[in-house]
Parts: structure tokens; C-alpha cells; sequence
């Protein structure tokens, strides 16, 4: 399936959302409690967790609707609980996503992409 360079354009973005989540791992260490603890941290992920969330609303639907596998409606959804009910963002939950989710996706975006080359 050809991307877009608009699609290609959004994926890059989100790959380096994602870039900057791992930074932010790597600077304030790689432990839940640490995250649990600093307003910081939690605000550089949530920051990147928005963005990334605005990014995926501005795919195009004939994108999403080819690759349903990734949950494109929660992603936009967290973006909308960041931007406007942040003070009830559970952070635990927020460390699942940045360990398990944030690597699935880069990875997903990065494939894609390296598909378009091909």
C-alpha cells in the first residue's frame, strides 16, 4: 500500500514523539516508582502522549482503515483526557502505556515506513 507523504509525514512525527518518551525514560530512569513520583516526568510524557494522540487524528481514513490493528481511536481518546482531564490521568496506567504500548507503535510506524522504501 502506498503511504502518503502526508500519512509518511504524521508516522515520522510520531516516531520522534516516541524518540522523546524514551529520552524521557532514559533521563528520569527506567523505574515505575520513579515516574509515580515526579510531576515532571509525567508531564514530559504527557506532553509527547498529546502530541502523539493529535498526530494519529490527522491520519487520513483510508490509513487507518487499512491498518485497524493499531487502536487509533484510544490514542486519539488519551490525547483528549490529556488536553482537557488531566488531574485524572492515572499515572500507572500512564507507565503501561509508555513500556508497552509506545514501543509497539514506534515499531508499527517505523515498518511502514521502511515498507514505502521498499
Amino acid at each position: 500500500m502506498n503511504v502518503s507523504e502526508r500519512d509518511s509525514h504524521i508516522l515520522r512525527h510520531i516516531i520522534g514523539y516516541c524518540d522523546q518518551i524514551n529520552e524521557a525514560v532514559h533521563r528520569f530512569g527506567d523505574e515505575e516508582h520513579l515516574f509515580l513520583i515526579d510531576a515532571i516526568y509525567q508531564n514530559a510524557v504527557a506532553l509527547c502522549l498529546l502530541q502523539i494522540g493529535e498526530l494519529g487524528g490527522h491520519l487520513s481514513e483510508k490509513f487507518k482503515s487499512v491498518h485497524q490493528s493499531v487502536p487509533w481511536r484510544q490514542i486519539k481518546s488519551l490525547r483528549n483526557i490529556i488536553a482537557h482531564n488531566y488531574g485524572s490521568i492515572d499515572a500507572e496506567t500512564t507507565w503501561e502505556i509508555i513500556k508497552d504500548d509506545i514501543p509497539d507503535l514506534k515499531r508499527f510506524c517505523m515498518d511502514i515506513l521502511e515498507k514505502e522504501k521498499d
